[in-house]
């Protein structure tokens, strides 16, 4: 668990609550002025030093809690203008930091682009790959495979462990490059739910008080106006449900530099049901 000084969890607090407002905006100084007006006496090297134990970096829409691994291989982004048809067309996940009253642990969700629906997630004190290949297994478990995988370039995602299971079970892998960040739009929409929905409110002291609190939230009464007003859950189980249509105009600055593909592109878009 990334745990600070006492005194400085209020502003860690702040930190993560004004993140998840404004991903896009939280410059390092823009943040330092930030707190100045919130009234905290704080300098620049004070605020980077916070802003690490967060996993926060400037100018881009989520935490950084995912980092490359040089020596791990990089897979091609294979979601560009693809119409999302079906449930179990394209998975994803992310990590973020979510704050206890002592400190702050790790969450893991796998999201079905379709739906909505949260397949499997987990929660971990530490960052290493684990976690995220158990939740993965869970959620193949649970709901069978989708066409693509689709995730960000970090360390845990291109670990051997990770790319062996979705490898083993015979799931195309998509990676985002460069300028592909918005394409992670559900499941950042996912973390402000959560957050300001559910554990800001009830302040969660313990992990075992986060696990009962997570498992009763967001699938089965979150209705989506996207969904046609429908929950995840619903629009899971009758396949009626809001679809997705991935922006082309990023340009996918990664697809020529794979290290590793193994990827047949025009396989994996399809338009119907398989």
């Amino acid at each position: 668990m990334a745990v600070a000084d006492e005194t400085e969890l209020p502003l860690l607090r702040l930190l993560d609550e004004e993140y998840t407002r404004h991903p896009f905006k939280n410059g390092l100084q823009v943040v330092v002025v930030w707190l100045r007006a919130q009234g905290h006496c704080v300098n620049r090297k004070r605020v980077q030093r916070l802003m690490r134990i967060l996993g926060l970096v400037a100018m881009v829409p989520s935490p950084n809690t995912s980092k490359k691994h040089p020596q791990n291989a990089i897979y091609p982004y294979l979601l560009r203008g693809l119409s999302v048809v079906r449930p179990n067309h394209v998975w994803s996940t992310d990590i973020t930091y979510i704050r206890l009253t002592q400190g702050f642990v790790c969450l893991v969700a796998i999201i079905d682009w379709y739906s909505r629906k949260v397949l499997a997630w987990q929660v971990s004190n530490t960052m290493d790959a684990g976690f995220c290949v158990d939740c993965l297994a869970d959620a193949l478990k649970g709901f069978g495979k989708p066409a693509i995988f689709n995730t960000d370039q970090g360390s845990q995602f291109t670990s051997e462990s990770w790319i062996k299971l979705l490898k083993d079970n015979a799931i195309h892998i998509s990676m985002d490059g460069r300028g592909r960040a918005l394409d992670n739009l559900f499941v950042e929409r996912l973390w402000r739910s959560v957050k300001y929905e559910d554990v800001y409110p009830k302040n969660y002291a313990s992990m075992p008080e986060l696990l009962m609190g997570l498992a009763e939230f967001y699938n089965g009464g979150r209705f989506h106006q996207a969904l046609g007003y429908k929950t995840p859950d619903q629009a899971y189980r009758t396949g009626d449900g809001g679809g997705a249509k991935i922006a082309d105009r990023f340009g996918d600055k990664n697809a020529s530099s794979s290290e590793e593909t193994g990827q047949q592109p025009s396989a994996v878009t399809e338009t119907t049901p398989s």
